[in-house]
């Protein structure tokens, strides 16, 4: 909560995580170095020594905008782009698996975020233009949709960012540019949600979410919200627990690794 920066890699990113044997993976935004973006993993040096890339994928397109580490060693990501895709790539950075995504092609960066396989080999995936949340079968079939838009407001762009299962059938989703994070049921019906309304204008571009284990909702707030903060920890009942302002870069995503000195047990739910 200090702010103090432990160890920090020079690269924009479009999200990270930091892997159970401690090694970090990152999504990379596109540069001049890596035009269609990539994913790297990274161990960290210790007693001095230099960090170092143990894996790489460059991306063949526009952007890779999410990624993900399986429990069999392989990489899952999107790809945005001409032809946006979901792709599995094995630890000799070959494809072995993927499929086309169904979402529109005309705006390659609103094309999906934060992908995530799911222990069942099912993909969930959010499409922001398409404001729509689609998990996937393993073969790339479409199981279901949840539509983001919020009913009656046709003008809010409740983009979906995150998508987070919660158990029976549940999805936690930030919904960016609505500044708004949102509770659907198994059904696709809105359960629960807090909005920058109700933080006093905390929110403000909900991207990065992440559901903490005590059932607090952590939110990134891309354009920074009210007075300057970053992150804000919503309970329950929509008041804010805790918030974090500091003079960093927009921040994408996160990852809460412990609360109070006591570690969040894998998986995250983010």
């Amino acid at each position: 909560s200090a702010g103090r920066v432990e160890w920090s890699w020079p690269a924009n990113t479009r999200e990270g995580w930091v892997l159970p044997d401690g090694r970090i993976l990152l999504a990379l935004s596109k540069s001049p170095e890596c035009p269609g973006g990539a994913a790297v993993e990274i161990e960290r040096g210790t007693d001095g020594a230099a960090a170092r890339v143990v894996w790489r994928y460059d991306g063949t397109q526009e952007e890779v905008n999410s990624i993900q580490k399986t429990a069999a060693g392989t990489y899952v990501l999107t790809e945005a782009g001409p032809s946006p895709r979901l792709g599995e790539i094995g630890a000799d950075g070959k494809v072995v698996g993927g499929f086309p995504l169904a979402c529109q092609k005309a705006n390659a960066h609103m094309q999906s975020r934060m992908a995530r396989r799911q222990p069942d080999g099912t993909p969930l995936v959010p499409h922001l233009l398409d404001f729509a949340i689609v998990r996937y079968a393993a073969d790339g079939r479409e199981m279901r949709r949840i539509d983001t838009r919020v009913p009656g407001e046709p003008q809010v762009n409740s983009w979906p960012f995150t998508a987070i299962v919660l158990g029976a059938g549940a999805l936690l989703a930030g919904l960016t540019n609505g500044n708004r994070v949102v509770e659907y049921d198994k059904a696709g019906k809105v359960r629960w949600q807090v909005t920058a309304a109700d933080t006093g204008g905390a929110i403000n571009d909900a991207c990065g979410v992440q559901r903490l284990p005590g059932g607090n909702t952590m939110i990134a707030s891309y354009h920074v919200g009210k007075g300057g903060e970053r992150l804000v920890e919503v309970t329950p009942d929509k008041r804010i627990a805790w918030a974090w302002k500091a003079d960093v870069p927009a921040v994408h995503h996160f990852q809460v690794l412990a609360i109070d000195g006591v570690a969040v047990t894998a998986p995250a739910l983010r």
